[in-house]
């Protein structure tokens, strides 16, 4: 998306954030060149978004309050829905989420890669048979981004039952 769609823009650990909005819900984050402006909420449900964000970076056990409205295909949504039951701190496979479909790893793959709303729909606890895998398209940069979002979560993981097997 390109700025002037952003209604809000924060900083974060992980970067400078562009907050979308739907008509009854968030509709994408975007994490934004270094050096993007930022921008404040000016409405109540954006300062919503923006607070929930800040509370996950303080403490990735905080739960998301947040209305959802990504835009994709019923599929995507399948995909996106089952992401969010993946517990906080705990990683699936593209293998294992597959599985759950059923489709293959690479259709899987494909829809985490168009999640709109990464962080709190967290395509980023979805990691390859052998080592991370990808994040957003892959770059170096997406992919510390996503290092840095397991290392947060790991810090305070706790037990808990698996909403997809592994």
């Amino acid at each position: 998306m390109c700025a002037s769609e952003h209604v809000a823009v924060m900083e974060s650990p992980v970067g400078m954030l562009g907050i979308s909005m739907a008509p009854n819900g968030l509709a994408a984050i975007d994490i934004l060149p270094a050096g993007a402006a930022e921008r404040r909420p000016t409405t109540a449900s954006v300062r919503h978004v923006v607070a929930a964000l800040r509370r996950y970076f303080r403490d990735p056990q905080a739960p998301f309050d947040v209305p959802l409205r990504p835009s994709g295909t019923v599929f995507q949504r399948r995909v996106w829905a089952l992401l969010q039951l993946i517990p906080v701190g705990q990683t699936v496979s593209y293998a294992a989420l597959a599985r759950r479909l059923p489709t293959s790893a690479r259709a899987a793959g494909q829809a985490c890669r168009a999640n709109p709303i990464p962080i709190i729909v967290p395509c980023h606890r979805v990691v390859a048979a052998r080592g991370l895998g990808g994040f957003m398209g892959g770059s170096p940069a997406y992919l510390e981004v996503k290092r840095w979002l397991l290392q947060h979560e790991a810090q305070a993981w706790s037990p808990a039952p698996l909403g997809i097997a592994r």
